[in-house]
């Protein structure tokens, strides 16, 4: 079933021809300007689709913590972001998205870069399209440049109309 692509989903789509280090910088800039906040934090737009989102931040000073890894709220910030940005390609435009809750759990020292992928299955996207309003936790994972995860998160975003009745 083919359903009308929604404002984040436009944006993706015109991109999409574009070479992958390109894509990224303007996806980057181009979010950044929806949300203020995330052209302060670096963060990095690597893939944009529908069913997954991955983003990236360097281990740079200005993302450090005391002892020179990625700051605790940084790798949060991974986290919610990617579930975030992969949840606002599906939601339908009279819909209003909020984050309601978030878990994060520090297992270990991160080692170098960082990088998120949020994922939503079918059900998750169809129950999105299907519902008025509801909520759900996002499939995170995040991970350093060892490859392991030195965070585990839970990240439940809701969705319900813009207008109240």
């Amino acid at each position: 079933m083919t359903r009308p692509l929604n404002k984040m989903s436009r944006i993706a789509a015109k991109t999409a021809n574009l070479p992958q280090g390109l894509r990224s910088f303007i996806l980057t800039k181009l979010f950044g300007r929806i949300v203020p906040f995330l052209s302060t934090t670096s963060v990095q737009f690597e893939e944009v689709s529908a069913a997954r989102l991955v983003v990236s931040i360097k281990n740079r000073r200005k993302v450090q913590n005391h002892i020179k890894g990625v700051h605790a709220a940084a790798m949060a910030l991974l986290a919610e972001t990617s579930t975030g940005f992969v949840m606002a390609m599906n939601v339908p435009d009279d819909k209003l998205l909020l984050l309601k809750s978030m878990h994060v759990d520090y297992q270990k020292r991160s080692q170098g870069n960082m990088r998120a992928v949020a994922t939503l299955s079918a059900e998750q996207i169809e129950l999105l399209h299907s519902t008025e309003k509801g909520n759900f936790a996002v499939n995170v994972e995040v991970s350093d440049e060892s490859d392991e995860a030195p965070i585990q998160c839970e990240m439940v975003w809701a969705w319900l109309p813009k207008k109240r009745d």
